[in-house]
Order: structure tokens, then sequence, then C-alpha cells
């Protein structure tokens, strides 16, 4: 049986041996159907791995799923592509789309072999999977930083208990997030579209959810169309109806989803760009983007001055302490990496769930029921989770070194990220 599969599954495998000839590179949009279709037979096993397909259903597999994920097939088929792509890559140096094929094919080995428990440290496995590793501080970098927090937080007590009494003035009612996070989204649309041309027929729809490891999803479904789910199992504060909206939709997910679609998949023909494979380098650029788009589309104090003026009425609470929360934020938000530092420990077994638990709520200004979740997220997303942090800082870098501060350049030089086949290394520069 297993000999049997190792012959079938991987069809596209065989069809390149036959196509190919030792003086002649096989055309690329060939190329490019079977690395959709390899990432679409991962996909049947690891359900986690295909993030968006808007491509045609003549790349879907045909071949029932098996009963034991086949592994080393698999493995042998992303080698032998991955070895054709690094051919042409490296007999055409201006050969982008091979380049950034291999590069996804890197991360389609690996998370091959973490999907089968075959797992590499916390950094080896992000260097794979997203093409980077994050910086690695230690305790002191963020004592420094809760220090900053202390000295700007009233009252007495921990840093972390009247950060969280401050925190806990601005919770959206449940009833109250529907109508709070519409008016958030509209917000980010209209000022998205002051700046970029979106298809016409582009949409989106709202859901809440509960049970989920994550506080914000964004299903892209093609044709410009998007999901978009947001987690009720933690209380919802109301930067994050700004943060999570406009990460999910307008400029972030939902926006980098249908431009990608549209330039680079209808408008060149790039039929590798019709997958969008979850645990790959193109996950750094698209959270990267999606978490700095909230700077670029409420840029200053404009999200204070939104929360007061449209948000926090809308959700019935008081503006009072509105400026210094947003403060207590802009430093909370370097404290992110901590969450590095968790993962590290906890997926090399250095660091028990007591000791994670710790550094998450002194290190991360987490209340313990969003600490238990970002938890439940690590063991689930692995590495993931620098794409929020140094993703978004490796996006910032590059937009304002190429973008200046003027507002309007930003957007510009941001569009380009946004519907473009990058690779790490042209934003690490």
């Amino acid at each position: 049986m297993h000999k049997l599969l190792i012959a079938l599954l991987p069809l596209f495998f065989l069809s390149c041996k036959e196509n190919a000839s030792t003086d002649s590179h096989r055309d690329m949009e060939a190329i490019a159907k079977d690395y959709v279709h390899l990432g679409l037979v991962i996909g049947q096993y690891d359900e986690a791995f295909v993030d968006a397909y808007y491509g045609p259903d003549s790349l879907k597999p045909t071949t029932p799923k098996a009963a034991v994920f086949p592994k080393d097939s698999l493995l042998t088929a992303v080698r032998t592509l991955k070895a054709e792509v690094d051919a042409l890559a490296l007999a055409d140096s201006t050969n982008h789309r091979a380049a950034w094929m291999s590069d996804q094919l890197i991360a389609f080995d690996r998370r091959i072999r973490i999907f089968s428990g075959e797992y590499g440290t916390f950094d080896e496995e992000s260097k794979d999977l997203f093409g980077a590793v994050a910086p690695t501080y230690d305790e002191a970098h963020y004592q420094t930083l809760v220090g900053q927090l202390d000295s700007m937080l009233p009252g007495k007590g921990s840093v972390a208990d009247r950060f969280q009494a401050l925190s806990n003035r601005f919770i959206i009612p449940k009833d109250k997030l529907d109508t709070v996070f519409k008016a958030a989204i509209a917000e980010c649309r209209k000022r998205t579209l002051q700046h970029y041309q979106l298809p016409e027929n582009e949409n989106f729809q709202l859901e809440f959810v509960s049970n989920k490891s994550w506080n914000g999803y964004n299903w892209y479904k093609g044709n410009y169309q998007s999901l978009i789910q947001i987690n009720t199992d933690l209380q919802i504060f109301i930067d994050r109806a700004i943060d999570v909206g406009s990460h999910e939709s307008y400029p972030g997910h939902h926006v980098y989803n249908m431009l990608l679609e549209k330039n680079l998949y209808h408008d060149q023909g790039l039929t590798e760009i019709s997958m969008y494979p979850l645990f790959s380098p193109q996950s750094l650029i698209a959270e990267g983007t999606a978490n700095y788009g909230i700077e670029v589309v409420f840029p200053g104090d404009d999200k204070i001055v939104f929360a007061s003026n449209v948000l926090l009425p809308l959700a019935g609470l008081d503006t009072t302490g509105i400026t210094l929360y947003f403060r207590a934020l802009s430093v909370k938000g370097q404290l992110n990496y901590a969450r590095n530092e968790v993962g590290r420990g906890l997926l090399s077994g250095s660091m028990t769930e007591e000791e994670a638990m710790r550094w998450l709520q002194s290190y991360g200004m987490y209340n313990a029921e969003t600490a238990a979740k970002s938890i439940s997220f690590i063991r689930n997303y692995r590495s993931y989770i620098i794409n929020y942090n140094y993703g978004m800082d490796l996006v910032k870098a590059w937009v304002e070194r190429n973008g200046g501060t003027d507002p309007e350049t930003r957007w510009k030089v941001f569009e380009k990220l946004l519907s473009a086949q990058i690779r790490i290394q042209q934003i690490e520069k």
C-alpha cells in the first residue's frame, strides 16, 4: 500500500521527468502549476497549510487522501521541484519567480517534517518556514521597558495590575462588538480607498466566533471576497477593534490578498500566487504588512482621535484616560518580543507553562486569560509568532527607508509590498 502511494501521489513529479530534457528547462508556467498542485496535496493532510487558493480546479488533487501521511514521497517531490527551480535561478539570476518558489519550497520541506512530528528549534523552524530569525533579548531588556510603563501608570501595585486596571476601562461590551468593529473597518476602508484603487466587487463578511486560539482571522475566498472572523473568547478592548479590524481588512490581509490576486495572478498570470501557503516566507510579509498597515492607516495620534470621537461613544464607554492608554500601548508593543522568548522556551522544553505565564503577564502585560490563549496559539502555530513582531519591524524599516516620513509616500511604498512577489532578502537589506 505504501509503495503504491509513493508511486501514485506526486503525479506532477513524474510529469517533470517526462517533460524535462538535459539541455532545456521546462516552461515556468508548468513548474508553477506543479508547485501549486504540490501545495494543495500537502494541504489534503495538513489542514492549516493552505491559507487561500483561488486558482483553477484542474490543479486540485484528484487522488483521495491516504490513510497514512506520505511524508517521504512528499519530501522527495519537494526536493525534486526545488532542484529544478534552483537550476533555473542559477542559470538566470533575473528569474525571480524561480528564486521565490525555491524559498517557499524550503518551507514546504520544514512544514512536512513538523507535521509528521519531526521538530527543530524555534529559530531553526522560523528560518526555514519564514526566511528569518527574530532577535533574542534577555530578561533585563523587558525589565527596562516595564520600567517605562511603571513611570507612566498611576496607582499602586504591580505594573501588570496597573496596566490591566487602565485597560479594563475600555472593554467593549459584547452587545456592542458588531457595531464597533463595523465602524472601525468602515473607517479603515474609507482611508485605504483614498490611496488605492480596489476591485469594484471587493467585499467581506464579518463573523464573531469562539473557541479559537487566535484573535482574528481573514479567510480569503478569491474573487476579492473575504470572511473575517473575530474571536470572542476573551474580552476585547477598544484598541483591538482598530488593530484587528485593520489587520484583517484594510489595508491588511483583505487588501493584500486582493492585490496579489489582481496584479500578479490575473494581470501577470503568475499561477504560483494563486495558492498562499500559511507556513512560508509569504506569511512574514502578510503579517508584517497587516500589522504595520495599522500605523499607515492611522498615523500619529489618529487612533486616539478616532477612538475618542467615534468608537468609545458607540461602545458606551467614557473617554477618560484614553490618551494615557494608547501611550502605554506604544510601550507594550515593544514588549511583544517577549512572546518569542516564551515560544523558544516552550518549544525547547526549557520553560514550563507556569514560567511562560509569568513572562507573558509580567513582560507582555497580558491578563491571565490572554496569556493562556497565547500559549495555546504557540502550541498550535509554533514559530509563526515572529511574523507579527519581527515581520512588522522589517516591513516598517523597509517602508520608512524607501518612503521617508511623508504619509502619502509611505502609502505608495507600502503598496509595493502588498502587490509584489517579495523575497525576504529584499526587505532585510
